[in-house]
């Protein structure tokens, strides 16, 4: 690694600059820990072997679910009264399915997931999701839509991004958080006037694809559209490819944007692409880490929508309280754009739609306290050493979760609903009145779910 980059990384636990470099890595001497390399990528988490843990229990599972997908498939295609379109469909469908489970194992070798090997239905039972709506796969067709569709929505967003900076703006060291499969990030290091760029994001399979590109790499993976097109469109090999390397100075980063693995004031430029709006932090927090991470004059740039996830309506931010809070966290006030742009058009799909995005620059004009470094989940999750508190809701979920494997266990493909309520009834937890259409709902669900991918 170049050292300008080692100059702008820091311990996320820590904040210790400059890391040690090593041959498998960098180091703390600090917190005495080691952050891996991933494809060369540095892994940056604070808790690096705990991250990497979970995103090869994902990839483990996402797998399995390919292969239970294919022996669904399998099972579909002995039914003999199939129309022969059908069949052809579903013939082509099942070869893409394993084409692409054993495109995304190569892919993810790095992650060394043929090294776990716990069941479907463990990973089933276990399964979690961190951030809490975003997984493995959540943002797969933003690969195709970056590396593979035509330049019509990458060219909609680097000139939306041009549309608030100055003409010939110098945007020195650049980072890009929530960079995904790196295309912006890619887009803003070549045609604009950039020293270094970084781009950091929390999923290790888009940056991934993000280095192969970087690296000038071809890579064929299957598109899996919507709604399709036609028939052919269910299931489409794409090429991806970048337009050139993407040169010195561009820089990968696996870490959380919450806890950004980089030295205070490093950045000239600090741009969020479709991230302040589903982060789960308070836009004021965010906009004071940003502020940190800024040099005196840096500009902080977002672009893409303001639907605010959050759970409290206080914290759905209209354009003018946004405005309004990025003036607060130490910022001149932003100078936005507004424009309507394709989005996620797959040239396969029928499903799309056209996103009014909102981008703005503003520059540091003063510097405002840096908030406490956030912490998404507690010690006794995040490390395993402590004791796991048993909590009042914690000792709920144990009597639910008896009660479900309770009901499960009289599952034995002889008993009916009615006979399952006797037993209940004799086991003193519901009256058979009350427990056949709790049964009855509570097998809906499972069926429901049994007809569903489940997401990791």
């Amino acid at each position: 690694m170049v050292d300008g980059f080692l100059n702008l990384i820091a311990c996320p636990r820590c904040d210790k600059t400059p890391l040690e470099q090593g041959d498998g890595g960098l180091h703390c001497a600090a917190c005495k820990i080691d952050f891996p390399l991933l494809d060369d990528i540095p892994c940056l988490f604070a808790e690096p072997e705990s991250s990497i843990g979970e995103w090869r229990g994902r990839m483990q599972f996402a797998l399995q679910q390919l292969s239970q997908e294919s022996a669904g498939l399998a099972a579909e295609l002995k039914n003999k009264d199939l129309r022969a379109l059908t069949r052809r469909r579903l013939e082509r469908y099942k070869t893409a399915v394993e084409q692409h489970r054993r495109a995304l194992q190569k892919l993810m070798q790095p992650l060394d997931v043929q090294s776990y090997s716990g069941s479907f239905e463990s990973y089933l039972a276990m399964r979690t999701r961190l951030p809490v709506d975003q997984g493995l796969n959540t943002y797969y067709a933003n690969v195709h839509r970056d590396w593979a569709w035509g330049d019509d929505e990458n060219r909609a967003s680097l000139k939306q991004v041009r549309a608030v900076l100055h003409d010939n703006a110098e945007l020195g060291n650049v980072l890009v958080l929530g960079a995904g499969a790196g295309r912006l990030a890619y887009d803003i290091h070549r045609e604009l006037d950039c020293d270094r760029t970084v781009a950091l994001d929390f999923n290790p399979m888009l940056l991934l694809v993000a280095n192969a590109m970087a690296r000038g790499d071809k890579l064929k993976l299957y598109e899996f559209p919507i709604a399709p097109k036609s028939l052919e469109d269910d299931a489409v090999l794409r090429t991806l490819q970048a337009p050139e390397k993407a040169g010195d100075d561009f820089h990968l980063v696996l870490g959380d944007a919450l806890r950004a693995p980089f030295a205070d004031q490093s950045f000239d430029t600090v741009v969020t692409p479709w991230l302040i709006d589903i982060i789960p932090e308070d836009l004021p927090v965010l906009g004071a880490r940003i502020n940190a991470l800024l040099n005196d004059n840096g500009r902080w740039v977002n672009f893409g929508s303001l639907a605010f996830s959050s759970p409290q309506r206080a914290q759905q931010y209209s354009p003018e309280e946004t405005k309004a809070i990025v003036a607060e966290c130490g910022f001149s006030d932003p100078y936005v754009a507004e424009a309507t742009i394709p989005y996620m058009c797959s040239p396969a799909s029928r499903h799309g739609r056209q996103e009014k995005v909102f981008s703005f620059c503003a520059y540091r004009e003063r510097r405002v306290e840096k908030p406490a470094r956030h912490r998404a989940l507690p010690d006794w999750i995040v490390t395993g050493k402590e004791a796991v508190p048993l909590t009042p809701a914690f000792r709920t979920q144990a009597m639910s979760t008896q009660i479900y494997a309770f009901i499960m266990s009289l599952i034995d493909g002889k008993r009916s609903l009615k006979d399952m309520a006797v037993i209940l009834e004799k086991q003193q937890l519901m009256t058979r009145a009350e427990a056949e259409p709790a049964i009855r709902s509570f097998l809906t669900r499972m069926y429901d779910d049994a007809q569903k991918q489940a997401g990791f």
